[in-house]
């Protein structure tokens, strides 16, 4: 069979959630990507917004079962030897779409070839065959090793955040809006005494602008005498899609070598952005004026190619206190506007 040696490893990614402008909801979903030759395969496939089926929130018998599919251990392979390697992050329906390969055995070695997307029963490779996407061959013990690896156990992302400041108003509204993408969120105003059993289960704490030093040295003392240690959040404005965004880099574990979304600055009227393969960005920008009303504006919204980009901003967007959040389906970036 013909296919050349590639490298196989597996890393967490995210799929970003988050509070869209038009008012829907966009699910946070943690997943397991396949690195290939020390590239996410999700990344050689443009701009699709999919995550693979290792994703963290699936029951522990499902993701066991995904896991031994791809090491050709389940009972009944599917239909055509085709294995489902990323789908919807919003349902499990095929009629969604997925990319989909072969799986086999070739001696000890793994192949993954003739990748498609689809939709129903039957994978048209003439029409929606990736043709530049393959076929990997892997060495079996490299596959296997990393594959099984998943099998051990082990702790999963910390989906949870402790929510503390002095507008109870809108620590509520953000938490309802967490909950809504997936991601839990509790209220409070001091942690001194939440057990450290209680702790460990949170991945951020995010502080309110109103929250002093002295409160937030207290909080940290807290964690730290747990032996947990969490991302810190500093709240930018009570502007709730934005503290969603910077809750969603924040729980963001995946390496940042292996992000789509890597810079993001935002001065003198413009947005500097860097991106690591070819995918759709997504720019807004929030505003609050000096009654401390939010102001949206979607600012840019198109497919960019790898590399560092320059994008200029309305002026009206960037007027006085105002913030700008980048977002692709995998990343999401926040800056405030530097004048």
């Amino acid at each position: 069979m013909s296919a050349e040696y590639a490298t196989f490893g597996l890393a967490p990614a995210m799929r970003a959630g988050g509070v869209l402008t038009n008012g829907e909801y966009q699910v946070h979903r943690d997943f397991v990507d396949f690195i290939v030759d020390g590239r996410p395969l999700l990344f050689q496939l443009s701009d699709l917004d999919a995550v693979s089926p290792l994703a963290s929130d699936v029951p522990p018998a499902i993701f066991t079962a995904q896991v031994r599919g791809l090491l050709l251990e389940a009972e009944a392979p599917p239909a055509d030897g085709r294995y489902v390697i990323y789908g919807c992050p919003e349902c499990e329906n095929i009629q969604c779409g997925a990319v989909t390969a072969v799986i086999e055995k070739d001696g000890e070695d793994f192949v993954w070839r003739d990748f498609a997307w689809q939709t129903d029963e039957r994978a048209d490779l003439e029409l929606n065959g990736y043709h530049g996407i393959g076929p990997f061959r892997f060495h079996g013990t490299e596959y296997r090793d990393a594959l099984s690896s998943l099998l051990d156990g082990g702790s999963g992302p910390r989906r949870r955040v402790l929510l503390i400041g002095a507008r109870v108003a809108v620590l509520a509204k953000l938490a309802a809006a967490l909950r809504t993408i997936g991601i839990g969120a509790d209220i409070t105003h001091d942690a001194t005494a939440v057990p450290a059993d209680e702790l460990r289960e949170y991945g951020a704490v995010a502080f309110g602008r109103a929250v002093g030093e002295k409160e937030r040295a207290a909080v940290r003392q807290s964690f730290a005498r747990a032996g947990v240690e969490v991302a810190y959040i500093d709240g930018l404005a009570p502007i709730i899609p934005l503290l969603v965004a910077q809750t969603e880099h924040a729980l963001d574990r995946s390496p940042e070598g292996r992000r789509r979304l890597t810079r993001l600055v935002a001065a003198d009227g413009e947005a500097g952005i860097e991106v690591t393969s070819t995918c759709r960005v997504r720019l807004t920008a929030y505003r609050l004026d000096r009654l401390y009303r939010t102001h949206v504006h979607e600012v840019f919204d198109d497919v960019l190619e790898a590399g560092r980009h320059r994008i200029p901003l309305d002026p009206k967007a960037t007027k006085g206190e105002s913030f700008v959040v980048a977002r692709t389906s995998g990343s999401v970036l926040v800056a405030a506007m530097e004048h």
